[in-house]
């Protein structure tokens, strides 16, 4: 029997970025991308919509910080895990995540670190 794929919900303000992110998560066994929001603000409901098991949050967003968008994500669709992801990801970023419990993954550190995080937020092996 196949476990049903981690569904997963970018919160990206970068068009180009969550595109990216969509194609090449799109290629990992076990991984499908449900669905995508350019705003914080839209993230919950979505998560909610989609049915999304796990939502990668950009954590600089153009109207609210990912820690705002994560509360929001935590109050309305509580089952899904979540994944804050980072250009800089500095001491402001790493402290939210460590007090919220959500990994922090630098966008540098490649599509292998986004995953294993990803699979991790599901309690599942990196």
């Amino acid at each position: 029997m196949t476990a049903a794929p981690i569904r997963v919900l970018l919160v990206e303000d970068s068009d180009v970025y969550r595109d990216s992110l969509t194609f090449l998560l799109g290629r990992v066994p076990g991984v499908e991308v449900v669905g995508g929001v350019s705003t914080g603000s839209a993230a919950a409901t979505a998560c909610l919509q989609l049915a999304a098991d796990v939502a990668v949050i950009d954590y600089r967003l153009p109207d609210v910080d990912g820690a705002k968008a994560a509360a929001d994500v935590r109050t309305r669709c509580p089952g899904a895990g979540m994944v804050f992801l980072s250009a800089s990801a500095g001491h402001e970023e790493a402290a939210v995540a460590r007090s919220a419990g959500v990994a922090l993954v630098r966008k540098d550190e490649g599509l292998d670190a986004l995953v294993a995080a990803i699979r991790v937020a599901v309690g599942g092996p990196a």
